[in-house]
């Protein structure tokens, strides 16, 4: 059974300039949130909040709270790198360890967690590219460089990557954007299979990729949260005008 995160009244900036003005949402467990919104809204931002990765950037900030079930992820004494292992996270763009093979990759967070015995490396690292659906198309190959790989499969060795270490939550910033339509049909395919074992919030431009993956959406604008509610229902009874002019595409 997946973990929930609820967020209360999350404001961030970068320097002076506020870039989430008080959003509340949950992302609840075992199921698909899809964050939309035009570019510039803040979605990405929200999203990298979550598993404190907009503090790596110089003078960025965050207030308000996100807890993991009853966990509260901002308060003092906790550590971020366990933060962000609990809570997983792929980019927009496939983003391997160059110099890495298949296997390293996959091992990369495994071997930072401490396991260093060569079968359990084995069976873990196997266990998370069958997870994500990539097992069968690299098992005679892990010694390659993961960049060898097409698009599609280095975005799949990506999701291996983030979920060897057996996370809670995953985050998915744009996952799509960069692949083809074949790649995105079986990134989305294994979005609806992890779901049973993992809550999970996508970033996504793509509306009709919302509508296809997620249970939840929530709309952006501007730094707030305009509109959260059942996928279905948002997408053909928004509530509010500026959630209608998105998604008919009078904006964006």
């Amino acid at each position: 059974m997946g973990d929930g995160l609820y967020v209360k009244g999350l404001r961030a900036w970068f320097g002076d300039a506020l870039v989430l003005k008080g959003v509340d949402l949950t992302v609840a467990p075992n199921a698909v949130t899809a964050i939309i919104g035009p570019s510039g809204c803040g979605k990405s931002t929200f999203i990298r909040c979550l598993n404190r990765m907009h503090e790596t950037v110089q003078g960025a900030r965050v207030a308000g709270q996100v807890r993991l079930n009853s966990e509260d992820l901002y308060a003092s004494g906790v550590d971020p790198v366990q933060v962000r292992r609990r809570i997983g996270m792929v980019f927009q763009k496939p983003n391997p360890f160059p110099t890495m093979s298949i296997f390293d990759n996959v091992a990369a967070g495994l071997r930072l967690a401490g396991i260093r015995k060569k079968v359990q490396l084995q069976e873990e690292v196997e266990r998370a590219l069958r997870h994500a659906a990539l097992w069968d198309e690299v098992k005679d190959d892990l010694d390659k460089s993961g960049v060898s790989l097409s698009g599609g499969q280095q975005q799949r060795l990506c999701i291996a990557r983030a979920l060897a270490v057996d996370p809670q939550i995953l985050l998915m910033d744009e996952p799509c954007s960069a692949l083809d339509p074949i790649a995105t049909a079986r990134i989305e395919e294994l979005i609806h299979d992890l779901k049973k074992e993992l809550t999970i919030a996508i970033v996504t431009h793509n509306m009709q990729q919302a509508a296809r993956v997620s249970e939840w959406t929530g709309f952006f604008l501007l730094g707030e949260l305009v509109e959260f509610g059942v996928a279905k229902e948002m997408f053909t009874t928004p509530h509010d005008r500026r959630t209608e002019d998105y998604i008919t595409g009078r904006f964006g």
